[in-house]
């Protein structure tokens, strides 16, 4: 599995609970693009309409060698799921605080990959703690490597 692009905004503002892989529908360039390195999820966010799940907002910058034919960069893009999990993410997000948020895109084989998860949103409190602990681990373990 190699990851070709990582969401670490979703995980510094929202506790990822559960996390579900989905395929993604794309045209040929768009592969290509993902191929290259040139996606990203930085501000992409997921939404449930009409018992379908979509990607919104995600960044594929278009390939250099395409004709004509050109896709918008930040298109809509249906993820594909199956019903049980569409409908488990559906029940929770109309709780409040739930969303769903795309954390990496991924290759499995020749296909792309999106990692969602089922998200709660952080308070600021939450953050500082979070980047508190961070930094005293990385102390710690600077600690260890010097004495």
């Amino acid at each position: 599995m190699k990851i070709l692009t990582e969401n670490r905004e979703a995980r510094h503002n929202y506790f990822l609970e559960q996390a579900f892989e989905a395929g993604i529908v794309l045209v040929g360039s768009e592969v290509k693009s993902i191929r290259a390195g040139k996606a990203n999820l930085k501000d992409s966010y997921v939404l449930i309409r009409n018992g379908e799940v979509f990607l919104l907002n995600c960044f594929i910058s278009n390939f250099d060698k395409t004709g004509m034919f050109k896709p918008d960069e930040r298109r809509t893009r249906k993820l594909l799921l199956n019903k049980a999990e569409i409908f488990k993410l559906e029940r929770k997000t109309k709780e409040q605080g739930y969303t769903i948020v795309p954390t990496k895109m991924y290759f499995v084989g020749d296909k792309v990959k999106v990692e969602i998860a089922l998200a709660k949103g952080k308070k600021l409190y939450n953050k500082k703690e979070d980047k508190m602990k961070a930094d005293l681990k990385r102390y710690a373990e600077r600690q260890i490597k010097v004495g």
